[in-house]
């Protein structure tokens, strides 16, 4: 987890784009993926997510090799914020061993990533 974040907080210096992740996460059903997305947003640990239903998943699990229909989230928010947003990917999440995988944004439109900063900044309104 501070990996992660300590990385992306590594890239700041060259602006914007440095201190920015997509994250991704898998959820079981549109409806879990709409309560989960809602709860990040409101709790501003991500400024934004995007929920693509109907994403066919073929993953080894348990010795065997499963494939499943699933919603995936993609999520914009802040190195800052990562720590929390695991964890309430993780508390949120109906999954045993959720999908958490951070991205490192390294260019993009900079008015768009400073609005993700302000977004998910803890002291915003």
């Amino acid at each position: 987890m501070e990996k992660v974040a300590d990385t992306a907080r590594a890239g700041e210096a060259s602006g914007a784009a440095g201190g920015t992740l997509l994250v991704l996460t898998t959820c079981g059903s549109a409806a879990d993926a709409q309560r989960i997305a809602s709860a990040l947003v409101e709790r501003r640990l991500a400024a934004c997510v995007n929920a693509v239903n109907g994403v066919a998943s073929t993953y080894r699990w348990q010795g065997r090799v499963v494939t499943e229909e699933e919603s995936l989230l993609v999520i914009k928010t802040t190195a800052e914020r990562y720590p929390a947003l695991e964890a309430a990917i993780r508390e949120l999440s109906g999954y045993e061993l959720p999908e958490v995988v951070a991205v490192r944004v390294d260019g993009g439109l900079p008015p768009y990533l400073d609005w993700v900063a302000q977004s998910t900044a803890q002291d915003a309104e």
